[in-house]
């Protein structure tokens, strides 16, 4: 993806270990957790239809089908993820890490759907009230809190501090969407919780439909902000974690360069940064070519770039001179 022209006084060089190689012994736990996840949602959604049709509750079993989606949708974030862990090839150069970022954005969509799905269920109990067995849905309530509040903080205590501390505590795209979704779980069952309390002691049943739409509007725009940022990893916009013109400045800084031009920075799947860089050397200054490229490449790891690709030009024969 790096510019490399092929002609006189032109040199480039990339890193001597790709993408993959930097992330030997990284994602275990994390794989730990979203398996976990996956067994959770598909175990409680059995549970939830039992207790759905013993409390008369057409809302907790609506979730049960909800978190079999979620089941699914895991399901399909763990394949994924085993997909862009495998190594990369001469069809796939930089790895298969963007394969994860197709459930990310699968899963956003999800997300937007069923929190569509819980409008229009709000909207339902408004029209057609139902009285329902209060006390069971209280405990059905209890127990999914335990449930996906267990399985939303293994996953969020899953990240760690990898050996890169930028990296909003190791979580890429992938992850961060089942983190939301099991978000989305744990603030519909505290809903359920508080609308059982208030019915149980008032009979209020539309409190549970306030609740509903209040928790599908936070849903649907941090979904919708996800969703976002997905499709900006995957259109090669620079990392959030990346300020391009205070790197371009100290580049342009480094002792025995004379221009620095197509300055290129982007995430392969929104941990993992790529960044690449033509430098026109000054030999005057009296550093080596390779003294130089040591420096920018340190300086390019300094601004969160693991995977920095460098082109040393001359004065005489630069890229900028031969419009290349």
């Amino acid at each position: 993806m790096a510019d490399h022209h092929e002609h006189s006084g032109c040199k480039g060089r990339g890193p001597d270990s790709g993408p993959n190689d930097e992330h030997a012994g990284h994602n275990h736990s994390q794989k730990s957790a979203l398996s976990l996840a996956f067994w959770l949602n598909l175990f409680f959604s059995v549970v939830e239809v039992i207790g759905g049709i013993l409390t008369n509750s057409t809302a907790i079993i609506a979730d049960a089908f909800h978190d079999f989606m979620d089941a699914g949708a895991i399901g399909l974030a763990i394949l994924m993820e085993r997909i862009s862990g495998k190594k990369r090839t001469t069809r796939f150069s930089y790895g298969f890490k963007r394969f994860s970022l197709l459930s990310a954005l699968g899963l956003s969509l999800f997300l937007l759907a069923g929190s569509v799905t819980m409008l229009i269920a709000a909207y339902r109990s408004f029209i057609i009230p139902k009285d329902v067995h209060s006390v069971g849905m209280l405990g059905l309530a209890v127990l999914g809190l335990a449930v996906n509040g267990f399985a939303f903080l293994r996953i969020k205590n899953s990240g760690g501090d990898h050996h890169h501390g930028h990296r909003r505590g190791g979580h890429n795209h992938n992850s961060r969407s089942i983190m939301l979704h099991l978000l989305e779980d744990v603030l519909g069952w505290a809903a359920v919780l508080i609308g059982a309390v208030i019915i149980y002691f008032t009979g209020w049943n539309w409190i549970d439909g306030i609740l509903t739409i209040g928790i599908a509007l936070f849903i649907g725009f941090n979904a919708s902000k996800n969703l976002v940022n997905t499709i900006k990893v995957m259109l090669q916009s620079v990392p959030e974690n990346v300020n391009l013109h205070q790197l371009e400045t100290e580049l342009q800084q480094i002792d025995g360069i004379a221009n620095i031009h197509d300055v290129h920075v982007w995430s392969l799947d929104g941990s993992y940064n790529v960044g690449s860089v033509h430098a026109v050397v000054n030999h005057s200054a009296g550093r080596s070519e390779q003294d130089i490229m040591t420096s920018i490449i340190r300086l390019m790891k300094k601004h969160h770039i693991e995977h920095p690709t460098v082109q040393i030009e001359t004065q005489d024969n630069s890229c900028e001179l031969q419009d290349c």
